[in-house]
């Protein structure tokens, strides 16, 4: 999942308009963003955070039509920088040229999957797509990523930020990412950035993200999401521990007079703990690998229902739950097994 998540890179820093952290009365209404500001984000993270580039963002789902067929797709409107901030690169072809938004040339950029459902093995440079009321030139297709983003048919398409706010029918952009270097802390990046948008605006109307805050977010729900599946399988475990306990104890009234008659014969007491120990360690360590089979089996049927969805089970883990299993049993059947250990073997008899 981290993968995915940063396979775009770590060092982007993502504004918005719009004050999404709000606190108090008086919340800030959401803003437009124009040139200046995509303009102004470079150079704010420029003055203190070498910054690589920065990429303004138009985004709708138009109908895209080519080669006599249609799709409707997400599209992303972006400038020239796009490759060098999220670190993609070209399957063939060139991308957007450096031209000045306002009057650039009607270019498209393709994603793979949206390039074979289109116009198939076909070479697709040069070839026409259209998406009402505008009509572009193909010049390029972006290279394949392993990710969900580029394996579907919403890859987007890739136009100029003012020609997808003509088609999109929009007034501004809808975010602007700056990608700056490695090693400068992302708290001076923020800063940066919402100091000169402050100066531009007179109010921060706006809401910057970065890369290590979505992770930060991320870690925070997978942390929860352990702790809450931990919690379900600690009731598991407790509940499983009680059933053999009680299971233990039945089986030892039930045999008392034959604990009796071993006793009787000769047997030493520590046999009869570690016969009724046995049996609880074998009946928990048979509930743990039917457990695994079912999780195991389960988690496949899932991976056939959706081949997209990654499975796998460690051999550490599997393990680690079989011995937990293990471990539970011994611990629950030592109340059972001491009771039958210091069973009186004439009481014993008597009541068979």
């Amino acid at each position: 999942m981290l993968a995915e998540f940063t396979q775009f890179g770590t060092n982007i820093a993502s504004i918005s308009p719009g004050k999404v952290k709000t606190s108090g009365p008086g919340a800030h209404r959401h803003s437009q963003f124009g040139a200046p500001d995509h303009a102004g984000g470079r150079k704010a993270a420029g003055e203190s955070a070498a910054c690589h580039g920065r990429l303004g963002h138009g985004l709708g789902q138009p109908e895209i039509s080519a080669n006599g067929r249609l799709r409707r797709t997400t599209t992303n409107g972006v400038g020239a920088d796009m490759l060098q901030v999220y670190k993609m690169g070209m399957q063939t072809g060139q991308f957007l040229p450096a031209e000045d938004p306002e009057n650039a040339r009607p270019f498209v950029v393709l994603g793979s999957t949206l390039k074979t459902e289109l116009f198939g093995a076909a070479n697709p440079l040069a070839r026409a797509c259209a998406s009402a009321p505008c009509n572009f030139r193909v010049i390029g297709v972006l290279q394949s990523k392993d990710s969900s983003w580029a394996s579907t048919p919403t890859m987007p398409p890739t136009y100029r930020p003012a020609r997808a706010l003509e088609l999109f029918n929009r007034d501004g952009l809808m975010k602007v990412d700056v990608a700056y270097a490695e090693g400068i802390p992302a708290a001076q990046v923020v800063q940066s950035i919402t100091r000169a948008l402050q100066n531009r605006h007179g109010r921060e109307d706006f809401t910057v993200i970065t890369q290590e805050d979505m992770l930060r977010t991320l870690s925070n729900i997978l942390d929860v999401l352990t702790m809450a599946v931990g919690a379900l399988g600690s009731i598991s475990l407790l509940v499983g521990g009680v059933g053999i306990v009680t299971i233990m104890t039945i089986a030892v009234s039930e045999r008392t007079g034959e604990i009796g008659l071993l006793v009787a014969l000769g047997a030493p007491r520590r046999t009869i703990l570690g016969l009724f120990l046995g049996e609880a360690v074998a009946l928990s360590a048979l509930g743990g690998v039917i457990g695994l089979l079912l999780g195991v089996g389960l988690a496949q049927l899932i991976h056939l229902a959706v081949p997209a969805l990654p499975v796998h089970t460690p051999l550490m883990f599997v393990l680690l739950a079989e011995g937990l299993a293990i471990a539970i049993g011994l611990l629950a059947g030592v109340l059972p097994a001491r009771r039958a250990a210091q069973l009186d073997p004439v009481e014993a008899l008597r009541s068979e």
